[in-house]
């Protein structure tokens, strides 16, 4: 079995984006290599993801697909997995339909509450519309996107007039409508979930917030997850596990167990829920999140004695299990 470990880059990224996505993606690969799996790296630059494929055989090798674009298209994550699976590909992390629904917010707070899961309050608006919503304090995000696009602390906003500027700059900069919705001010955690059938809770994350004062400061910007040096990378802490109760901790798992069967999920996905007055409202649903070395998702697997190497070798057996020839007594 060879593992072919794919990624994206896009060469508008700055020249440290892309340093620290090749690094992140190398290091992926020799942890692979270092389980003893024949491991070869290849990066896509362009949007013809076929002129990689073509040079591997579908028979022989498990990809570990971690394209979150096909460079240049907008909103491709999806079709990177339809074009693996078009070519009798096996691959790692969750298909086509499950990412397309992660990525429509309005889609997937209507999914979650079918399933009777809390979810904030929110509407997708026009700055026209800013006038009805009356919910404040209020967050403004995308409609369309994860990875904290355009998520500062600005994005709390406390009146119509701070709405409706937040609702134009998502629509400007993103060229996407804006989701509005009830700022849930309260304890945050990252809830990282593997493995199927059935699926496992890796020790929860808690986002550590108590450096900051003011409400539209606690939250995970884009700064947090990816500006090494800013206030919110430095400061906030990440606690795993998390300080939570049997009784709390229960509810959670509850709620993000029936999130991961009822939007069909499988290998990995990390769920993000906020905590207030009790109740847990869930924020996102994040197949296949970001699992390099130094995530939430990592250090949580690592808790469970699965150091990055193991981790990302038994990624690949969940993927191993699907593949028609080796997918009989493989042992993670």
């Amino acid at each position: 079995m060879k593992v072919l470990v794919i990624y994206n880059i896009d060469h508008t990224w700055d020249t440290s984006e892309i340093s620290d996505t090749r690094n992140s993606n190398r290091i992926l690969a020799e942890a692979l290599a270092d389980e003893g799996l024949e491991t070869c790296l290849e990066e896509l630059s362009d949007p013809h993801l076929d002129r990689i494929l073509e040079r591997h055989s579908p028979e022989e090798t498990i990809i570990f697909n971690l394209c979150e674009a096909l460079p240049g298209i907008p909103y491709s994550e999806k079709k990177v997995t339809e074009i693996l699976s078009g070519r009798g590909f096996t691959f790692t992390g969750n298909g086509p339909e499950v990412i397309d629904l992660s990525y429509d917010k309005q889609k997937t707070k209507e999914r979650l509450m079918s399933l009777g899961i809390r979810v904030p309050e929110g509407a997708v608006l026009t700055p026209e519309e800013a006038d009805i919503w009356t919910l404040f304090p209020a967050i403004v995000k995308p409609s369309r996107e994860h990875c904290s696009l355009t998520i500062t602390d600005r994005s709390v906003v406390f009146d119509t007039d701070s709405l409706r500027e937040q609702i134009m700059l998502v629509n400007n900069e993103l060229n996407q409508p804006a989701m509005v919705e009830d700022f849930i001010d309260g304890r945050e955690f990252h809830v990282s979930v593997w493995n199927n059938g059935p699926p496992e809770i890796l020790p929860v994350a808690e986002m550590d917030f108590s450096a900051f004062t003011e409400p539209g400061e606690r939250l995970c910007t884009y700064d947090s997850k990816f500006i090494p040096g800013s206030e919110h990378y430095e400061k906030i802490e990440t606690l795993i596990p998390a300080p939570l109760d049997e009784h709390l901790y229960k509810r959670l798992e509850e709620k993000v167990l029936a999130a991961w069967q009822g939007f069909g999920c499988f290998d990995y996905a990390r769920f993000d829920l906020r905590l207030r007055d009790g109740k847990f409202y869930l924020l996102d649903v994040n197949p296949n999140n970001d699992i390099s070395f130094d995530t939430s998702f990592a250090m949580a697997a690592e808790m469970n004695d699965y150091p990055y190497s193991r981790m990302v070798k038994r990624i690949v057996m969940m993927a191993a299990e699907r593949h028609p020839l080796f997918g009989n007594g493989n042992d993670s």
